[in-house]
């Protein structure tokens, strides 16, 4: 309460909302309210922004779509890295260099291997397109999904590699 109490004329249906970190927006984003007690500033920096859920502007994380325009300053910079790729459509766009290496669409070179997340997968296991490559060598056989191939290397190891039967030559 101390923090809305600096706020005498915010009237507002969840007074305890002010200043909690998370900008709220609407009633709450006004002068009365001190900007939702300061956690609007960063949102405030885009006038012509206009989104469903102004606290994920410059939360780190790149939401994309109509947060990732020239109005709301690219997500307030959160898309830099996914703008380096213009051709790439992804569903999540924060997870574009974010240091794990995604599959499908992600790991391709419109997306430029995942932001470079998949530069060292696709080295060790070049031919090897999965949907989770983080579950290659990571010590559990996936039997499915064409993990446990030879272009992924039998799972990176996870699996047995199947061995020939010899054959008894006929006389």
């Amino acid at each position: 309460c101390d923090e809305f109490n600096k706020y005498p004329n915010c009237t507002v249906q969840w007074p305890e909302r002010i200043g909690d970190g998370e900008c709220h927006g609407g009633s709450y984003n006004t002068e009365e309210c001190g900007w939702d007690g300061g956690d609007c500033d960063e949102f405030n920096k885009y006038p012509n922004c206009t989104v469903q859920r102004p606290e994920r502007i410059g939360d780190g994380e790149c939401h994309g779509g109509a947060y990732n325009t020239e109005e709301c300053g690219w997500d307030a910079g959160d898309c830099d890295e996914f703008n380096k790729y213009p051709n790439c459509t992804v569903q999540w766009p924060e997870r574009i260099g974010d240091g794990e290496c995604h599959g499908g669409s992600y790991n391709t070179e419109e997306c430029g291997w995942d932001g470079g997340d998949c530069i060292e997968f696709n080295s060790k296991y070049p031919g090897c397109s999965v949907t989770t490559p983080s579950f290659v060598g990571d010590g559990d056989c996936d039997t499915s999904g064409g993990y446990n191939s030879e272009a992924c290397l039998w799972d990176g190891g996870d699996c047995p590699e199947p061995t020939q039967e010899p054959t008894s030559a006929v006389t």
